[in-house]
């Protein structure tokens, strides 16, 4: 019988449990935007303000008292905080290009290998996607369309790519500076900005008669989206930005879930086949390896170890790594 030990050792089976819980939280900050614009609140950048500040105090906070330098230039996480200010409003609806473009993105920049059977579940991923678009444009009203579907397109594929470009970002720094100082710069440089253009909504700020009922969901949201960010990073070190971008994917399934059953909605047959095609597509795509089915859990416990500042593991993971030095010297040079 399998012990809980080896199944909290299996990186497999963490990333995709992580990759979920990730997605119900980015499914919670959608019901709860909802809830704040049933109630007449529109206020997105003052939402995403208090996540950043968050996070730039909590992990702002731990980075000062470890009172150590920064391992990467301020001005990469000066970028970085920018480009996911501009494309994390947009995560839910990217999802069919951030993902192939997460894919290039590591390929050329990150040197990650992806086999037939990674493509393949990537595919069977992006299928059960396409089949709730299709749902949703089969329920719609087909004679209610935008003004300018071109430039809409443009702007989805741009959002998507500057999604894919932060995710990958994440992902360098994640595995080669350290997570504390990601969130804390991230969240600085996103407050920094948040709070630039909130001066634009000044006067919807102005006219919101808070309350109980208004301020729990906008409270839920931060506090989803806070969560989300910690999490994101330990799932990027351990299984990608395409995993992460994969498990995202079941956040549209999820959310057709509550509404069946919190909501007593009814919805297409087709989001049920969606739901299993992404499943089986995460579980395809983050199978065993046989060739690296031996070093999974000495990843993982490695992964650990730098998190809880073992030493030795320290010195382990350097012994290990001193051959790829110079490419990551590279990697550093072209960003």
């Amino acid at each position: 019988m399998v012990s809980f030990k080896e199944i909290v050792s299996n990186k497999t089976v963490v990333g995709l449990v992580l990759g979920q819980i990730l997605s119900l939280l980015i499914t919670s900050t959608g019901f709860s935007s909802s809830e704040l614009a049933r109630r007449g609140i529109n206020a997105p950048t003052s939402q995403s303000l208090a996540n950043y500040v968050m996070l730039a105090i909590v992990y702002g906070g731990i980075l000062l008292y470890r009172r150590s330098g920064l391992k990467a230039k301020w001005y990469y996480y000066l970028l970085l905080g920018l480009v996911d200010y501009t494309s994390i409003t947009s995560i839910m609806l990217l999802d069919c290009w951030s993902i192939p473009s997460v894919i290039l993105l590591t390929w050329l920049f990150l040197k990650t290998k992806y086999r037939y059977k990674k493509i393949a579940g990537v595919a069977i991923c992006i299928a059960g996607l396409v089949l709730v678009i299709f749902s949703d444009v089969h329920a719609d009203d087909r004679s209610q369309s935008g003004s300018n579907p071109i430039k809409g397109d443009f702007l989805v594929v741009a959002g998507a790519t500057l999604y894919a470009v932060s995710n990958v970002s994440e992902e360098f720094f994640v595995k080669t500076a350290d997570r504390i100082e990601l969130m804390a710069m991230l969240g600085l440089f996103g407050a920094i900005f948040s709070g630039i253009q909130i001066i634009l909504e000044r006067e919807e700020l102005k006219s919101i008669h808070w309350s109980s009922g208004s301020l729990l969901p906008y409270t839920g949201f931060a506090a989803a989206m806070f969560l989300f960010y910690s999490g994101v990073p330990v799932l990027l070190k351990m299984s990608g930005a395409t995993m992460l971008n994969l498990s995202l994917l079941t956040s549209d399934m999820w959310s057709v879930l509550i509404r069946i059953f919190a909501y007593h909605e009814k919805v297409d047959w087709m989001y049920f086949v969606a739901f299993v095609a992404v499943a089986i597509g995460l579980v395809v795509y983050s199978g065993f390896d046989k060739e690296n089915h031996a070093d999974e859990a000495a990843d993982l416990s490695r992964y650990l170890d730098e998190e809880a500042g073992d030493p030795s593991s320290n010195k382990h993971l350097a012994a290990s790594s001193s051959g790829n030095i110079k490419g990551d010297d590279a990697v550093i040079k072209k960003i």
